[in-house]
């Protein structure tokens, strides 16, 4: 047991049973000046303060990121003293899904995306107004900027939705390689085959049953979900869409991604077009 717990053991039993200091350290087995110590170490106050209102106003983020957005702050602090006060302060997530096992057999993995507009992924999420109507999203995320390209919000998305997000982002950025989706019949209809055969662009199905097979769109949805959809009341589509928007332009512009070092996406991406530009060709 740790000496701040015992110290906590030994108080229970003073304040409890009305014995004395002495007689509570020894049945805890500690000193009495390990029970009298008082810490000297600065509480940071001002730290502390500044991990609770980030931690409060981005309510999914990990000590990680936190510590990110404290470093760009210009705080000078290390990783370990972040992870203490936040744990100090209460503010660990709680892991909702457990770990995989390390024996779990791993099938082998697609080849990753080599370069921007390479590969993108797709999907649909789904939520409800406040009113209780129904509404769907349409997601589309560039695997290796990880930006988030479009976010479509509707009442019911077809076939001619997922063409016509395509169109628009043909005409803003350009068009990719393949594109991973699953066996959705938006995805599989007549109209999305003719676009992609028509752009030459390669759509590459999930296995049935195998999210796993689309992981990044996977987890970006879980993050949509959790740090948009769960924290916003929407009042119409249009209410929805404005700030589905904001959600996403903050997603790309500040918020720091772990596979990308701690930096944003659009950072990242800035990263890569001026790297392409200073190479020889």
């Amino acid at each position: 047991m740790k000496p701040v717990r015992k110290r906590e053991v030994v108080r229970y039993l003073i304040g409890r049973y009305g014995v004395s200091a002495r007689q509570a350290c020894r049945c805890v087995r500690i000193k009495r000046s390990v029970f009298y110590y008082e810490s000297i170490r600065d509480p940071l106050p001002a730290l502390r303060q500044r991990i609770r209102e980030l931690a409060h106003a981005r309510v999914r983020f990990g000590y990680r990121r936190i510590l990110v957005l404290l470093q760009r702050e210009g705080w000078d602090v290390g990783k370990k003293r972040v992870y203490r006060l936040y744990r100090e302060e209460g503010l660990a997530l709680r892991r909702k899904r457990p770990w995989r096992h390390v024996s779990a057999v791993h099938r082998l993995q697609r080849q990753p995306a080599a370069r921007p507009n390479d590969i993108w992924s797709m999907d649909f999420v789904a939520d409800q107004l406040a009113d209780g109507r129904r509404f769907r999203t349409l997601t589309v995320v560039d695997l290796y900027t990880r930006e988030c390209l479009a976010i479509e919000v509707g009442k019911h998305l077809r076939a001619e939705n997922v063409v016509q997000v395509m169109n628009q982002l043909k005409y803003s950025r350009g068009l990719p390689q393949r594109i991973y989706c699953d066996n959705g019949s938006e995805f599989v209809s007549g109209q999305t085959d003719l676009w992609a055969y028509s752009n030459q662009v390669q759509i590459d199905f999930s296995r049935r049953g195998k999210p796993t097979d689309n992981a990044v769109i996977e987890s970006f949805n879980g993050r949509f979900r959790e740090e948009c959809l769960n924290a916003h009341w929407f009042e119409s589509l249009d209410d929805a869409q404005e700030k589905i928007d904001a959600w996403r332009w903050d997603y790309n512009e500040n918020r720091p991604h772990r596979s990308l070092k701690g930096l944003t996406p659009s950072e990242f991406a800035v990263r890569v077009a001026k790297g392409a530009a200073e190479s020889p060709t």
